[in-house]
């Protein structure tokens, strides 16, 4: 797949869509940067947990999750192409396993089990359902998904349903985006995509260097981490 929330082998490019995608893929940099630094201590624990930089985490995650709505549309809006929707959500899928794997290594106690590549292939899923529906209707379930989220309900007992959003009690993890709420900002995106979408790039149109981020940006997710760790680490240690 190349990019986090373009799932859908879109073809031609929307130069628009993809420097959105780096726009989001710059604020993620940043955060992980301030992140990895308090994981060094450079920053005081739960620096990145609360205050600006949460919900600053939140906007981010929000406009990834928005665009692989908007992608949904863009790629199936008329007919979804089953073999291309299966060949890119196996590649996140892939990914997404890789990412758990990895952080199982390094943190077994806190691995991420459900991030936001799992949860964009679950919701995907989930939005093919409502591809169909009025744009009216698509957002007003938005907005449901969203009012239940804030609502506190929790009908689930167990860790095990922590990927939900709806369990009491949440298993921990180093980055969790459960279903609840984060099926909004998707669905979001499927319904504002249904009222308008921008038109392609003209053939002979050289897409901007923003554009070409946004193109490879599963790449850039999944390669970001360890670099900006091992710059990081680097800086310390020559400090």
């Amino acid at each position: 797949m190349g990019a986090l929330s373009d799932i859908q082998g879109l073809r031609p490019r929307i130069h628009s869509i993809d420097t959105a995608r780096t726009i989001a893929l710059i604020g993620m940099v940043i955060f992980h940067t301030a992140r990895d630094l308090e994981i060094f201590g450079v920053l005081a624990p739960g620096t990145t947990l609360s205050g600006g930089w949460a919900i600053f985490a939140r906007l981010i995650a929000g406009c990834f999750f928005f665009l692989a709505g908007v992608s949904l549309v863009l790629g199936h809006g008329h007919r979804i192409r089953w073999q291309a929707f299966w060949r890119r959500l196996a590649t996140l899928v892939i990914a997404a396993l890789a990412v758990s794997v990895a952080t199982y290594a390094v943190m077994p106690g806190r691995f991420i089990y459900f991030g936001i590549l799992h949860s964009i292939a679950a919701c995907s899923l989930i939005g093919l359902a409502f591809l169909r529906l009025p744009a009216a209707l698509i957002i007003v379930a938005s907005g449901g998904v969203f009012a239940l989220n804030l609502s506190g309900f929790h009908p689930l007992p167990s860790t095990i349903w922590s990927f939900t959003g709806l369990s009491v009690q949440i298993r921990p993890s180093f980055d969790l985006l459960p279903i609840i709420p984060w099926l909004g900002a998707l669905l979001l995106g499927i319904g504002c995509a249904k009222i308008w979408t921008p038109a392609p790039a003209g053939r002979n149109t050289e897409p901007h260097w923003l554009g070409w981020l946004g193109r490879h940006s599963l790449a850039v997710y999944l390669l970001h981490q360890p670099a900006l760790i091992a710059v990081i680490w680097l800086i310390l240690k020559v400090t």
